[in-house]
């Protein structure tokens, strides 16, 4: 289904009674929303809640800005170093935007906010600006900017921005593999031929290397949201793998210390996915917030 959003068009599926509270998962950096489990929003369906997730603008089913062309990520790191503001095609705040517009047209005032890794910053961001729209945040596997924070281990970061420049399917799906082997849960391994099926239906499904680029540039001109999330209101659970090998936990951490009254729950074993075994223990923590 679509929505026009924020003089958008934003890919959406809903799942449940929309009578319900409205649980929004908002996902992260290049990713589609097809990354939230069916697991998972099942499980949240039969707890009572009304479910939607939906791609970020610039990834999958979504609008692309094919216009803003390509960013030239290295100046504008070299930008941020140097103290000077990036001009970026959009900003995290944008996105916080479309989540809005995107509740808007569901005709929901109100919305427990679930956002994992990029979505978790943009989650933050919509908990910290729009609080009569908040009901609730989880934040995922995200962190809050500060630049002083451990950073993602190489291998990690080596397979989140040096990807195929090929649009060869079976290139990307080794890449897209491999990816998921080096940043996933090293407690909850996913099987190979689970995993190259997951992968490959991911990439048949959409593939936008100018959309991911745009993304992190808005992720490079946010900077540190340590100030704004001190406005959050909202009962707030903040969820980190303690084995998460590209958004460390210390980053959770950070988030947690950042937010008036927020708890944090640490998964061991968990890496930067969300892996089905571990369901269960992430939507209690969803609901320790929704349902408190």
């Amino acid at each position: 289904m679509k929505a026009r959003a924020n003089g958008i068009e934003l890919e959406y599926e809903s799942f449940g009674d929309p009578a319900d509270p409205t649980i929004l998962l908002v996902m992260g950096l290049g990713a589609q929303l097809t990354l939230w489990p069916l697991p998972l929003v099942e499980a949240l369906v039969a707890r009572g809640f009304h479910v939607v997730r939906y791609d970020n603008r610039d990834v999958g089913l979504s609008t692309k800005l094919d216009r803003a062309g390509r960013p030239r990520l290295g100046l504008m790191m070299m930008q941020r170093l140097l103290r000077m503001q990036p001009r970026v095609a959009y900003t995290l705040g944008d996105m916080a935007a479309d989540a809005i517009g995107l509740l808007d047209h569901l005709d929901v005032h109100q919305a427990h906010i679930v956002g994992a890794s990029m979505g978790g910053m943009i989650a933050q961001l919509v908990a910290a600006t729009y609080p009569d729209r908040t009901l609730s945040l989880t934040s995922i596997m995200s962190t809050t900017g500060n630049p002083a924070l451990p950073r993602a281990t190489r291998e990690a970061m080596d397979v989140l921005v040096n990807r195929p420049k090929t649009t060869d399917i079976d290139a990307l799906v080794a890449h897209g593999i491999r990816a998921a082997q080096v940043t996933g849960s090293p407690a909850y391994p996913v099987a190979p031929d689970v995993l190259a099926t997951r992968v490959r239906e991911t990439i048949e499904r959409s593939t936008y290397p100018d959309g991911f680029a745009r993304q992190m540039a808005a992720i490079i001109a946010d900077g540190d949201r340590r100030r704004r999330l001190k406005a959050i209101k909202a009962p707030t659970v903040v969820v980190h793998g303690a084995a998460d090998p590209l958004v460390p936990v210390e980053g959770g951490r950070d988030t947690a210390s950042s937010i008036p009254g927020a708890r944090l729950v640490e998964i061991p074993g968990m890496g930067h996915n969300l892996p089905v075994e571990l369901v269960p223990q992430i939507v209690a923590a969803i609901e320790s917030v929704a349902r408190p």
